[in-house]
């Protein structure tokens, strides 16, 4: 697959500048999913950024950036509004001992979802195709992540049933967003905002970390 190693060298090089060493094994599946997205998306417009060369700093990259936060934060995670894949996918790669479902209410993106995990073989992974406010789960994530999804109020209301006072919400950012956290619900507060610096990425990028309180 030319994508694979056409990009190797730039994935490599720009996980070491987030002070990760990926193994072979999760360089050729990363670069494995790049390829099917950029394939998928001529079809699904499963994303606006269209060149590889922009997807590896802007989708896999962007994706590792948060995995020291990840790391921490128990092993049952949500990706909501997962679209595609952004950062379920990646994280899901990095972290095989966890479990990552990816919801999204679309079906072309849970379809696109469904075959990346066929095809990488990602036994962690599983798509589920439903509104957020329809999922029930049997127990809270440890973790929720989301990336371009909604406001801090809407992503904080629409997952309040799907965590506990232990998870921790992980929203990805451009600009640090003072007016959607001057409107969080009185039960969520910001714990902390890190400034994401993603190799190859222009952009501000941040990572804003929310707790419940009660």
């Amino acid at each position: 697959m030319s994508t694979v190693s056409t990009y190797a060298d730039e994935l490599k090089q720009g996980a070491r500048e987030l002070g990760l060493e990926l193994a072979e094994d999760q360089q050729h599946a990363l670069l494995a999913y790049m390829a099917l997205l950029a394939k998928w998306n001529k079809a699904y417009n499963l994303t606006a950024v269209r060149d590889p060369a922009e997807m590896v700093s802007r989708h896999l990259l962007d994706s590792l950036s948060i995995v020291a936060q990840v790391e921490p934060c128990g092993s049952r995670w949500l990706d909501v509004g997962s679209g595609g894949g952004m950062p379920g996918i990646p994280l899901a790669i990095l972290f095989p001992d966890r479990q990552f479902t990816l919801l999204d209410s679309n079906g072309k993106k849970t379809r696109f979802l469904t075959q990346v995990k066929l095809e990488l073989k990602l036994a962690n992974v599983e798509v589920v195709h439903s509104r957020v406010e329809a999922f029930r789960p049997q127990v809270p994530f440890s973790g929720i992540t989301s990336r371009a999804f909604s406001s801090l109020a809407d992503f904080a209301d629409w997952t309040r049933h799907l965590g506990s006072i232990d998870t921790r919400w992980l929203a990805m950012k451009g600009i640090q967003p003072d007016d959607e956290l001057q409107a969080l619900p009185a039960d969520f507060e910001l714990e902390r905002c890190l400034v994401l610096k993603v190799p190859g990425c222009q952009g501000q990028r941040h990572l804003l970390i929310l707790r419940r309180t009660s």
